[in-house]
């Protein structure tokens, strides 16, 4: 067990109190974090992070559908615990997101982050910069920009991060794909603060109807232009509110099929690591959306431990080449 009752993630090797993640390829922490205050009667996604490893006590890393693999015979699974935030200090708990993470990015390992609310990306992304001095692109799966300047002053809120990350020296904007966004809860001034930043809007729109394998591979060709690495960060409600009962109430969003088929396509051409956030358990007597969590990594995992696969082949390639 992580915590009392709490097991690690999917069964990963407990390095909650070590930290050490050197015969690893993948490491998951928990972010549980909701903004300073509560947020009214719609609340409770600091409580993702537990709730989810529950449900991940179910099931295996096996997905037939994906040419029979078993995730966990290519990829090693760490779980690192919970960063200490702080509630109601937001700056101090924004540093120990970056100091936390800061660490982990210095493995090299493809980390996944488990929110808690999107407020978490900013600190996590600039860990990232901060620390590999890597530029960075991101491909920004939700239903909202989350790209306001502040929330009645608060600069880090759920509904700031991308705001703060187009400020970031390490992130390239033309590089951020806003990507699925829809619905009447987005601000009027959203679209026009991601076109004036040079961020890219990707409606829902844009997704139905397409190739799901071309369009991922359009999009990760946008993500990875002039940058040095692309980070995926995926909100709860890029979902439509069918495939999404503990998220934010948002309509015509897109499937879990979906979903899960453009997460798996962005970890196969090369992702440095993720974060899935806003899994309110409160709000969901099934914890059908905590559960679905599990079945978003595995893909993503699955992609990645072909993305290596296909780096090994080219090394091995390339070394026999030059003995030639």
């Amino acid at each position: 067990m992580l915590y009392g009752n709490t097991p690690c993630f999917l069964d990963a090797k407990n390095i909650s109190k070590t930290k050490d993640t050197t015969d690893l390829d993948a490491v998951v922490y928990g972010v549980p974090w909701e903004g300073a205050v509560t947020w009214g009667d719609y609340t409770g996604c600091e409580l993702g992070p537990k709730v989810i490893r529950l449900a991940s006590g179910r099931y295996s890393g096996y997905l037939p559908e994906l040419d029979h693999i078993d995730v966990f015979e290519h990829i090693r699974l760490g779980d690192a615990g919970d960063i200490d935030v702080v509630p109601a200090d937001v700056e101090e708990t924004m540093e120990r997101i970056s100091g936390f993470t800061a660490d982990l990015w210095k493995s090299g390992k493809f980390l996944v982050g488990l929110g808690g609310d999107h407020g978490i990306t900013y600190p996590i992304i600039k860990s990232l910069t901060e620390t590999t001095g890597k530029k960075v692109g991101i491909i920004h799966l939700d239903a909202h920009y989350d790209n306001m300047p502040h929330y009645q002053g608060d600069k880090y809120a759920r509904s700031t991060p991308f705001a703060r990350l187009y400020e970031l020296d390490g992130v390239r904007n033309e590089s951020l794909i806003h990507t699925g966004i829809h619905g009447p809860r987005n601000k009027p001034d959203s679209g026009k603060l991601a076109r004036d930043a040079g961020a890219v809007t990707l409606t829902v729109n844009d997704i139905r109807g397409r190739d799901l394998k071309e369009l991922a591979a359009e999009i990760y060709e946008m993500a990875s232009k002039d940058v040095d690495c692309v980070y995926l960060s995926i909100c709860s409600d890029v979902l439509d509110f069918a495939f999404n009962p503990g998220g934010p109430v948002d309509g015509n969003g897109i499937t879990s099929y979906e979903l899960v088929t453009l997460v798996h396509e962005f970890t196969k051409k090369g992702i440095i690591g993720m974060d899935f956030v806003e899994v309110y358990p409160q709000q969901d007597a099934n914890q059908n959306s905590a559960h679905f969590v599990s079945t978003v990594v595995l893909y993503a995992l699955a992609g990645h431990a072909l993305h290596q696969q296909s780096k090994q082949a080219s090394s091995s390639q390339e070394t026999v080449s030059s003995r030639s």
